[in-house]
């Protein structure tokens, strides 16, 4: 064995178990709510029988609610939005699970098809609407959760930050 290896320098990590990191049962980084999202969007036996859609207002589901953050299941019909708002002092992961949606930030118009993912900062002003002729599902992880969610003039929007996209 070579005298620099790895396990000569720092030993056999399983002989060392107080170095393991145990693993997270909740997310706690962006990047973990973020993965909480994908895992979730990748499983759609978790979610897919519970999508309902409504004609007259978006319909949602709270899918899941862990310590600081909660899960929520959302179907879009044609020419449904959100309205301009931000969502209070939450942090927010948006994907998109089924069809197309339109997000407008003071930065632009952006289509986000499904798989597509947006994370925005707490106070981030944004409009997500359905500008197709097909229905779409989104997931939403919020966190802390959600407590409100304040809607805004158009001009709000332009000096606002928007949302950034989640890099893996």
């Amino acid at each position: 064995m070579n005298s620099d290896s790895d396990l000569q320098i720092a030993g056999d990590i399983l002989e060392v178990p107080h170095l393991l990191q145990p693993p997270r049962e909740h997310p706690a980084t962006v990047a973990e709510f973020a993965g909480l999202a994908r895992a979730l969007a990748s499983d759609r036996s978790r979610w897919e029988h519970l999508v309902q859609y409504d004609a007259t207002t978006r319909w949602y589901h709270r899918l899941r609610t862990g310590p600081g953050y909660e899960v929520w299941l959302l179907s879009w019909v044609p020419g449904q939005g959100s309205g301009l708002h931000d969502h209070g002092r939450s942090s927010g992961v948006l994907t998109v699970l089924d069809g197309t949606l339109t997000e407008r930030t003071g930065r632009g118009t952006r289509a986000l098809a499904a798989g597509a993912q947006r994370v925005s900062a707490p106070g981030s002003v944004h409009e997500v609407v359905n500008d197709t002729l097909e229905p779409a599902v989104s997931l939403h992880v919020y966190f802390p959760g959600l407590t409100e969610m304040p809607m805004h003039s158009a001009p709000d929007c332009r000096a606002s930050r928007g949302p950034r996209p989640v890099t893996a």
